[in-house]
């Protein structure tokens, strides 16, 4: 039992909970980690290897559920869209007929010619015609005409 009490567990328990972190860097670990830190303190203070389960656990839990939200909308907050993502809601030129019932249609990206479907199943959008892209499903646009344009 002496050895389960042992502040140096809790020492080890933080460092490979804080190396899997720096390794994964997806805030997986690091709320277990707080939670090894308090009960490795606690092992200082020569409290029972119950308080020091509880307290590394009830830590840990209480940090997930209060931190997690904020540091995830932190650190997702600061995403920029690119790529594919960027071409959401630009606007793009019908290079060829867009017929989802046959399966065809082409718009041109700033240049870049795309596979093109229809918002609405059986709408047919005329070469020439101004589409704002909608979504990106696979590697085809799915684009709304734009009325007026």
């Amino acid at each position: 039992m002496i050895l389960l009490n042992n502040p140096i567990i809790w020492l080890i328990i933080l460092i490979v909970l804080l190396v899997v972190e720096v390794m994964t860097l997806g805030l997986s670990s690091i709320w277990f980690a707080g939670g090894a830190l308090i009960a490795f303190l606690a092992a200082l203070l020569g409290a029972d290897l119950y308080i020091q389960i509880i307290l590394f656990l009830a830590v840990s839990i209480l940090l997930l559920i209060f931190t997690r939200p904020i540091a995830v909308r932190y650190l997702n907050g600061r995403t920029t869209a690119t790529n594919v993502d960027s071409m959401i809601g630009s606007r793009a030129v019908v290079t060829g007929e867009i017929n989802n019932l046959l399966g065809e249609g082409e718009i041109a990206v700033n240049g870049i010619p795309w596979s093109a479907r229809s918002e609405q199943e059986d709408l047919i959008i005329e070469k020439g015609k101004i589409v704002e892209i909608v979504k990106i499903i696979g590697v085809k646009a799915i684009v709304r005409e734009m009325k007026g344009e």
